[in-house]
Protein backbone atom coordinates (compact mmCIF):
# COMPACT_ATOMS: atom_id res chain seq x y z
CA UNK A 1 0.00 0.00 0.00
CA UNK A 2 1.64 3.57 -1.21
CA UNK A 3 1.44 5.70 2.65
CA UNK A 4 0.12 9.14 1.59
CA UNK A 5 3.73 10.56 2.16
CA UNK A 6 5.00 8.91 -0.15
CA UNK A 7 2.45 10.37 -2.60
CA UNK A 8 4.91 12.76 -4.97
CA UNK A 9 4.27 16.20 -3.56
CA UNK A 10 1.45 17.43 -6.52
CA UNK A 11 -0.78 14.64 -5.55
CA UNK A 12 -0.71 15.78 -1.57
CA UNK A 13 -1.50 19.13 -2.58
CA UNK A 14 -4.10 17.55 -4.75
CA UNK A 15 -5.71 15.43 -1.72
CA UNK A 16 -5.36 18.83 0.61
CA UNK A 17 -6.76 21.21 -1.31
CA UNK A 18 -9.90 19.20 -2.08
CA UNK A 19 -10.32 19.01 1.48
CA UNK A 20 -10.65 22.63 1.68
CA UNK A 21 -11.51 24.32 -0.84
CA UNK A 22 -13.43 23.91 -4.60
CA UNK A 23 -11.44 26.12 -6.18
CA UNK A 24 -8.69 23.55 -6.21
CA UNK A 25 -5.38 25.03 -7.69
CA UNK A 26 -3.39 21.61 -8.26
CA UNK A 27 -6.42 19.84 -9.79
CA UNK A 28 -5.62 22.62 -12.68
CA UNK A 29 -1.99 22.22 -12.96
CA UNK A 30 -2.37 18.21 -13.32
CA UNK A 31 -4.73 18.91 -16.55
CA UNK A 32 -2.18 21.38 -17.47
CA UNK A 33 0.62 18.55 -17.89
CA UNK A 34 -2.00 16.74 -20.15
CA UNK A 35 -3.78 13.06 -19.50
CA UNK A 36 -7.47 12.58 -18.72
CA UNK A 37 -9.32 15.49 -17.86
CA UNK A 38 -12.13 14.54 -15.81
CA UNK A 39 -15.44 15.77 -15.61
CA UNK A 40 -15.45 16.28 -11.93
CA UNK A 41 -11.93 17.00 -9.84
CA UNK A 42 -14.15 15.23 -7.77
CA UNK A 43 -13.23 12.25 -9.51
CA UNK A 44 -9.64 12.03 -9.87
CA UNK A 45 -9.56 13.32 -5.89
CA UNK A 46 -11.39 10.50 -5.46
CA UNK A 47 -9.18 7.86 -7.07
CA UNK A 48 -6.10 8.94 -6.00
CA UNK A 49 -7.37 8.83 -2.07
CA UNK A 50 -8.70 5.27 -2.47
CA UNK A 51 -5.49 3.81 -4.27
CA UNK A 52 -3.05 5.58 -1.77
CA UNK A 53 -5.08 4.17 1.19
CA UNK A 54 -4.25 0.59 -1.37
CA UNK A 55 -7.96 0.16 -2.19
CA UNK A 56 -8.76 -0.98 -5.57
CA UNK A 57 -10.95 1.00 -7.98
CA UNK A 58 -13.75 0.17 -10.48
CA UNK A 59 -14.19 2.68 -13.11
CA UNK A 60 -18.00 2.24 -13.98
CA UNK A 61 -19.13 4.37 -17.30
CA UNK A 62 -20.50 4.21 -20.95
CA UNK A 63 -18.42 2.80 -23.60
CA UNK A 64 -15.45 5.98 -25.12
CA UNK A 65 -16.33 8.01 -21.79
CA UNK A 66 -12.76 8.03 -21.10
CA UNK A 67 -11.84 4.82 -18.55
CA UNK A 68 -8.59 3.37 -19.82
CA UNK A 69 -7.16 7.13 -20.43
CA UNK A 70 -8.13 7.70 -16.52
CA UNK A 71 -6.84 4.69 -15.45
CA UNK A 72 -3.28 5.57 -17.49
CA UNK A 73 -3.38 9.01 -16.03
CA UNK A 74 -3.67 7.68 -12.40
CA UNK A 75 -0.50 5.20 -13.21
CA UNK A 76 1.28 8.24 -14.64
CA UNK A 77 0.82 10.13 -11.85
CA UNK A 78 1.97 7.46 -9.13
CA UNK A 79 4.62 7.38 -11.36
CA UNK A 80 3.52 3.27 -11.80
CA UNK A 81 4.02 0.99 -14.69
CA UNK A 82 0.85 -0.55 -15.51
CA UNK A 83 0.07 -4.25 -16.69
CA UNK A 84 -3.06 -4.89 -18.79
CA UNK A 85 -5.40 -7.71 -18.52
CA UNK A 86 -8.23 -7.41 -21.52
CA UNK A 87 -11.18 -9.43 -20.32
CA UNK A 88 -13.69 -11.45 -22.74
CA UNK A 89 -15.16 -15.16 -22.29
CA UNK A 90 -12.15 -16.62 -23.36
CA UNK A 91 -10.16 -15.20 -20.42
CA UNK A 92 -8.56 -17.92 -18.52
CA UNK A 93 -5.94 -18.71 -15.58
CA UNK A 94 -3.11 -18.70 -17.78
CA UNK A 95 -4.54 -15.31 -19.40
CA UNK A 96 -4.24 -13.66 -15.62
CA UNK A 97 -1.17 -16.05 -14.10
CA UNK A 98 1.25 -16.93 -17.06
CA UNK A 99 1.54 -20.08 -18.89
CA UNK A 100 4.36 -22.71 -18.95
CA UNK A 101 6.28 -23.55 -22.15
CA UNK A 102 9.69 -25.33 -23.48
CA UNK A 103 12.97 -23.53 -24.16
CA UNK A 104 16.43 -24.56 -23.51
CA UNK A 105 19.17 -24.09 -20.68
CA UNK A 106 22.60 -24.43 -23.03
CA UNK A 107 21.91 -27.59 -25.08
CA UNK A 108 19.16 -28.49 -22.43
CA UNK A 109 15.53 -28.45 -22.67
CA UNK A 110 13.80 -26.96 -19.85
CA UNK A 111 10.22 -26.00 -19.02
CA UNK A 112 10.26 -22.38 -18.12
CA UNK A 113 7.16 -20.07 -16.60
CA UNK A 114 6.20 -16.57 -18.73
CA UNK A 115 3.97 -14.56 -16.30
CA UNK A 116 1.16 -12.98 -17.10
CA UNK A 117 0.00 -9.26 -16.05
CA UNK A 118 -1.29 -10.53 -12.59
CA UNK A 119 1.96 -12.31 -11.75
CA UNK A 120 4.08 -9.46 -12.75
CA UNK A 121 2.26 -6.38 -11.60
CA UNK A 122 2.50 -8.57 -7.93
CA UNK A 123 5.67 -9.07 -7.79
CA UNK A 124 6.85 -5.63 -9.33
CA UNK A 125 4.80 -3.84 -7.22
CA UNK A 126 3.29 -1.77 -10.12
CA UNK A 127 -0.48 -1.37 -10.97
CA UNK A 128 -2.87 -3.69 -12.73
CA UNK A 129 -5.61 -2.76 -14.86
CA UNK A 130 -8.38 -5.07 -15.31
CA UNK A 131 -10.34 -3.76 -18.58
CA UNK A 132 -13.95 -4.83 -19.06
CA UNK A 133 -13.82 -7.07 -16.17
CA UNK A 134 -17.53 -8.10 -16.66
CA UNK A 135 -16.83 -9.69 -19.89
CA UNK A 136 -14.99 -12.29 -18.02
CA UNK A 137 -16.47 -15.77 -17.26
CA UNK A 138 -17.79 -15.97 -13.46
CA UNK A 139 -15.81 -18.67 -12.45
CA UNK A 140 -12.80 -16.83 -14.07
CA UNK A 141 -12.06 -14.28 -11.78
CA UNK A 142 -12.35 -15.71 -8.38
CA UNK A 143 -8.74 -16.99 -9.19
CA UNK A 144 -7.84 -13.34 -8.12
CA UNK A 145 -10.29 -12.65 -5.08
CA UNK A 146 -7.09 -13.35 -2.68
CA UNK A 147 -5.45 -10.35 -4.96
CA UNK A 148 -8.38 -7.80 -4.59
CA UNK A 149 -8.60 -8.12 -0.32
CA UNK A 150 -6.50 -7.44 2.34
CA UNK A 151 -4.14 -10.37 1.67
CA UNK A 152 -2.69 -9.29 -1.39
CA UNK A 153 -1.71 -12.85 -2.02
CA UNK A 154 -2.25 -15.78 -4.77
CA UNK A 155 -1.22 -19.56 -5.36
CA UNK A 156 0.37 -19.77 -8.91
CA UNK A 157 -2.25 -23.02 -10.04
CA UNK A 158 0.67 -23.70 -12.67
CA UNK A 159 3.95 -23.59 -10.24
CA UNK A 160 2.58 -23.87 -6.66
CA UNK A 161 4.20 -20.67 -5.98
CA UNK A 162 2.50 -18.56 -3.63
CA UNK A 163 3.23 -14.28 -4.44
CA UNK A 164 2.38 -11.37 -2.43
CA UNK A 165 2.37 -8.26 -3.89
CA UNK A 166 5.01 -5.81 -3.33
CA UNK A 167 5.02 -2.50 -1.95
CA UNK A 168 3.09 -0.26 -4.46
CA UNK A 169 0.72 -2.67 -6.20
CA UNK A 170 -2.79 -1.72 -6.90
CA UNK A 171 -5.59 -2.40 -9.04
CA UNK A 172 -7.46 -0.41 -11.40
CA UNK A 173 -10.73 -2.11 -13.32
CA UNK A 174 -13.02 -0.93 -16.42
CA UNK A 175 -16.49 -1.98 -16.58
CA UNK A 176 -19.42 -1.09 -19.06
CA UNK A 177 -22.66 -2.04 -17.98
CA UNK A 178 -25.52 -3.57 -19.80
CA UNK A 179 -23.27 -4.62 -22.91
CA UNK A 180 -23.83 -7.50 -24.92
CA UNK A 181 -21.72 -10.49 -23.46
CA UNK A 182 -21.47 -8.78 -19.67
CA UNK A 183 -22.89 -10.88 -17.10
CA UNK A 184 -23.12 -9.04 -13.62
CA UNK A 185 -20.15 -8.99 -11.11
CA UNK A 186 -21.50 -10.90 -8.52
CA UNK A 187 -21.01 -9.45 -4.74
CA UNK A 188 -17.66 -10.72 -3.27
CA UNK A 189 -16.09 -9.17 -6.14
CA UNK A 190 -17.60 -6.00 -6.39
CA UNK A 191 -17.14 -5.70 -2.56
CA UNK A 192 -13.86 -5.41 -3.28
CA UNK A 193 -13.45 -2.17 -5.20
CA UNK A 194 -14.31 1.12 -4.78
CA UNK A 195 -16.32 2.64 -7.32
CA UNK A 196 -15.85 5.71 -9.11
CA UNK A 197 -18.64 6.98 -11.69
CA UNK A 198 -17.33 8.32 -15.54
CA UNK A 199 -19.38 10.54 -17.06
CA UNK A 200 -18.70 11.57 -20.59
CA UNK A 201 -16.96 14.93 -21.32
CA UNK A 202 -18.80 17.55 -22.17
CA UNK A 203 -18.57 21.66 -22.74
CA UNK A 204 -15.06 22.86 -22.83
CA UNK A 205 -13.13 19.87 -21.03
CA UNK A 206 -14.21 18.11 -24.10
CA UNK A 207 -12.81 21.02 -26.28
CA UNK A 208 -9.73 21.13 -24.53
CA UNK A 209 -9.71 17.51 -24.85
CA UNK A 210 -9.91 17.60 -29.06
CA UNK A 211 -7.53 20.09 -29.19
CA UNK A 212 -5.29 18.28 -27.08
CA UNK A 213 -5.32 14.71 -28.97
CA UNK A 214 -7.05 15.00 -32.41
CA UNK A 215 -5.71 16.76 -35.65
CA UNK A 216 -8.56 19.16 -36.16
CA UNK A 217 -6.89 22.92 -35.60
CA UNK A 218 -10.12 24.58 -36.83
CA UNK A 219 -12.00 26.55 -33.77
CA UNK A 220 -14.95 26.57 -35.24
CA UNK A 221 -15.03 23.29 -35.96
CA UNK A 222 -14.29 22.10 -32.72
CA UNK A 223 -17.27 23.98 -31.45
CA UNK A 224 -19.37 22.35 -33.55
CA UNK A 225 -18.28 18.70 -32.69
CA UNK A 226 -18.40 19.83 -28.99
CA UNK A 227 -22.28 20.80 -29.71
CA UNK A 228 -22.73 17.40 -32.01
CA UNK A 229 -21.73 15.58 -28.88
CA UNK A 230 -24.35 17.12 -26.44
CA UNK A 231 -26.49 16.45 -29.06
CA UNK A 232 -25.79 13.14 -29.41
CA UNK A 233 -25.50 12.07 -25.22
CA UNK A 234 -28.97 13.37 -25.00
CA UNK A 235 -30.19 11.44 -27.66
CA UNK A 236 -28.73 8.12 -25.96
CA UNK A 237 -30.13 9.38 -22.62
CA UNK A 238 -33.71 9.78 -24.26
CA UNK A 239 -33.33 6.11 -25.66
CA UNK A 240 -33.22 7.10 -29.23
CA UNK A 241 -29.71 6.13 -29.84
CA UNK A 242 -27.44 3.48 -28.75
CA UNK A 243 -24.47 4.26 -26.13
CA UNK A 244 -22.24 3.74 -28.87
CA UNK A 245 -23.12 6.92 -30.76
CA UNK A 246 -22.08 9.31 -28.14
CA UNK A 247 -18.21 7.37 -27.76
CA UNK A 248 -15.66 10.14 -27.20
CA UNK A 249 -13.26 7.94 -29.30
CA UNK A 250 -15.41 7.93 -31.98
CA UNK A 251 -15.96 11.56 -32.19
CA UNK A 252 -12.42 12.48 -31.50
CA UNK A 253 -11.85 9.87 -34.57
CA UNK A 254 -14.32 11.81 -36.02
CA UNK A 255 -12.54 15.09 -35.73
CA UNK A 256 -8.95 13.57 -36.57
CA UNK A 257 -10.80 12.61 -40.12
CA UNK A 258 -12.16 16.14 -40.31
CA UNK A 259 -9.27 17.57 -40.58
CA UNK A 260 -8.46 16.12 -44.11
CA UNK A 261 -12.34 15.38 -45.27
CA UNK A 262 -15.79 17.09 -44.70
CA UNK A 263 -16.88 17.01 -41.41
CA UNK A 264 -20.33 15.16 -42.62
CA UNK A 265 -18.49 12.36 -43.87
CA UNK A 266 -15.94 12.00 -41.45
CA UNK A 267 -19.05 11.61 -39.09
CA UNK A 268 -20.52 9.15 -41.10
CA UNK A 269 -17.09 7.04 -41.17
CA UNK A 270 -16.03 7.73 -37.80
CA UNK A 271 -19.60 7.33 -35.89
CA UNK A 272 -22.73 6.74 -37.83
CA UNK A 273 -21.49 3.43 -39.68
CA UNK A 274 -20.65 1.64 -36.63
CA UNK A 275 -24.40 1.47 -35.68
CA UNK A 276 -26.55 -1.20 -36.32
CA UNK A 277 -30.17 -0.03 -37.41
CA UNK A 278 -30.58 2.20 -40.15
CA UNK A 279 -33.15 4.50 -38.02
CA UNK A 280 -30.25 5.30 -35.66
CA UNK A 281 -27.25 6.04 -38.46
CA UNK A 282 -30.55 8.24 -40.01
CA UNK A 283 -30.63 10.29 -36.71
CA UNK A 284 -26.78 10.69 -36.36
CA UNK A 285 -26.58 11.96 -40.08
CA UNK A 286 -29.72 14.27 -39.74
CA UNK A 287 -27.55 16.27 -36.44
CA UNK A 288 -24.57 16.37 -38.62
CA UNK A 289 -26.39 17.97 -41.40
CA UNK A 290 -27.76 20.55 -38.94
CA UNK A 291 -24.47 21.40 -37.29
CA UNK A 292 -22.23 21.17 -40.61
CA UNK A 293 -25.03 21.97 -43.39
Amino acid sequence: MTQYNELPESIRHLIDNNRNTNQNSAFKDLIREGGYVPPEEDLLTDAITALSMGKNVLLKGPTGSGKTRFAETLSNLFNQPMFNVNCSVDLDAESLMGFKTLDYDGDKQIIDFVPGPVTNAMKNGTFLYIDEINMAKPETLPLINGVLDYRRTITNPFTEEIITAGEGFGVIAAINEGYVGTVPLNEALKNRFVVIDIPYLQGELLKKLIQDTSRLDEERTTDLFVQLSGDLIQAVTQGKLAEDAASIRALIDACDLSAMIPPKRAIQRAIADKLDEDREKEFVMTIAETLFG
